[in-house]
């Protein structure tokens, strides 16, 4: 299972590096937008957890920002430390940021802890079922396991439409999504 998924993400991240040079910033406005609509159907005060993009992974920003001027609350994740799950911290653009571990943006320390309602996922590759393959550190699984068991929480991937895959290898700990945002609009998983 490692061998599988080691070389599915190397297959993944050429794909997505692909997709991120063909699509550009254009891709990151057509997220916002089926964002928008998709979001539409929840409570406005609802928390929301974006990601700070690294590399040619899709940037939420444009959806969040949007959603902040509908009255959602916004979040990004922090790292706590190899094994642990994410800690999520109040955040809205322009506020102060840290770089912390890999150099990832992260709100500072003094920021409030918040459980977020709906967490945006990055992601390598997508399958219909919801199961996705991330970097390898089971940050995003321990963290979902972590919330499901205290509310509902939705989890939602947000990609290119190039990175959904026929399967993704996963194990009973992996944690599936229940939606996948992409530049064409959501897909709900079949989870």
């Amino acid at each position: 299972m490692i061998d599988d998924k080691r070389a599915a993400r190397a297959a993944a991240k050429q794909i997505r590096a692909e997709a991120f040079v063909r699509h550009g910033a254009a891709a990151f406005g057509r997220l916002a937008e089926h964002g928008l609509e998709f979001l539409g159907a929840m409570h406005a005060d609802a928390v929301i957890s974006g990601f700070a993009p690294i590399g040619d992974e899709i940037d939420p920003g444009p959806l969040m920002r949007e959603a902040l001027g509908l009255g959602f609350r916004l979040a990004l994740p922090c790292m706590q430390g190899k094994g642990k799950p994410l800690v999520f911290r109040a955040w809205a653009p322009g506020d102060a940021m840290s770089d912390g571990v890999w150099g990832i943006s992260e709100p500072l320390a003094s920021a409030p802890v918040v459980e977020p309602d709906v967490l945006l996922v990055p992601l390598l590759a997508f399958d219909r079922s919801g199961y996705r393959l991330g970097y390898g550190g089971g940050f995003y699984d321990r963290s979902l396991e972590r919330l499901r068991a205290m509310k509902p929480v939705l989890a939602v991937g947000v990609a290119f439409d190039e990175q959904r895959v026929d399967a993704v290898p996963h194990l009973d700990y992996d944690q599936p999504l229940d939606w996948v945002l992409t530049p064409s609009g959501p897909i709900k998983c079949l989870s």
